[in-house]
């Protein structure tokens, strides 16, 4: 019988090593290209919406649901799961796509976004949709929420293959204007919730203009830190450092430890450019001409990635 060494060499270690993050990196590119198309022809039935804050929160949430949550999509309510909390409720549109992707609910589904009788509503609302864990929208709660969530989980001491459920919050940096935001956060340190991950949405924009004129947040990092929170800022259209982000705080997440932010700078309208430069991009009017033109820009500027 002829028999074969199976001793790893570390360059082969180190190949492998790098084809998984190649990998990694493949099937988070391509989920997010998905998400962002989902979003489109969503906002299409609308003709209007928050498409471009899908469009540029779509690398996290790709992130999220493609390499790190924990989940059975045949059973959203599975006791050990991971929870994903959308506090802004508007990014319902970016939400959907993403539990779509990870087969929570039916892609063809997405096609009664806002209509009449739809588990889809406009903003999100967790009675009706499977996956939406809370109903957001009234910005400065999702935080406060996470915290009580990671606190409670921590008390049930639920495992699964070695580890309890972590609590991941989505939130904009237009929430750090909201005093229960940063209450949380010194609550989340006080406890010790190590079993929770923040990742917020600095895309500089709000309903009422950019970010830094409504109200000055920075310098935010130092801000987290200064609250005792494991800080990160990346680029949260750069893949890449995503996973390395989520890497890092999946690496320091505990029962009782430190919690961990990742702040995330982001563009709206990412991946269209047609969008990434209109005014009034909170809720963006697109006429019906443009959508076609939309997903053209996309699937273009994907396809060149894809291939450098």
């Amino acid at each position: 019988m002829t028999t074969t060494s199976t001793e790893s060499t570390p360059s082969h270690q180190a190949t492998n090593a790098v084809e998984r993050v190649a990998d990694r990196h493949l099937a988070v590119s391509s989920a997010a290209y998905r998400i962002r198309n989902h979003a489109l022809n969503m906002g299409e039935v609308q003709g209007q919406g928050y498409v471009g804050q899908a469009l540029g929160a779509a690398d996290i949430l790709a992130t999220v649901y493609t390499d790190q949550l924990r989940y059975r999509a045949e059973d959203p309510h599975w006791e050990v799961r991971d929870r994903f909390l959308l506090s802004t409720g508007h990014y319902a549109i970016g939400h959907y796509a993403a539990v779509a992707e990870a087969g929570i609910i039916p892609v063809s589904e997405l096609e009664t976004y806002g209509s009449d009788d739809s588990r889809l509503p406009m903003s999100g609302m967790s009675t009706y949709t499977p996956g939406m864990e809370i109903s957001g929208g009234s910005l400065g709660h999702g935080l406060t929420i996470a915290v009580g969530m990671a606190l409670g989980l921590r008390h049930q001491g639920t495992e699964y293959e070695g580890r309890g459920a972590r609590v991941f919050n989505f939130l904009s940096d237009g929430e750090l204007d909201e005093g229960s935001t940063w209450e949380a956060a010194m609550g989340a340190h006080h406890h010790r919730l190590g079993n929770l991950t923040a990742m917020v949405d600095i895309n500089a924009l709000q309903a009422d203009g950019a970010t830094n004129t409504v109200l000055r947040t920075e310098p935010v990092l130092e801000k987290w830190e200064a609250f005792g929170w494991y800080a990160q800022r990346v680029d949260g259209n750069d893949v890449g450092a995503l996973l390395e982000a989520f890497d890092n705080a999946a690496a320091v997440a505990a029962p009782e430890g430190r919690p961990s932010v990742i702040l995330c700078d982001t563009r709206v309208g990412r991946g269209v450019p047609l969008l990434e430069t209109r005014e009034k991009a909170h809720f963006m009017r697109i006429e019906e001409h443009e959508w076609q033109i939309c997903r053209e820009q996309l699937a273009a500027g994907f396809e060149g990635t894809a291939s450098a």
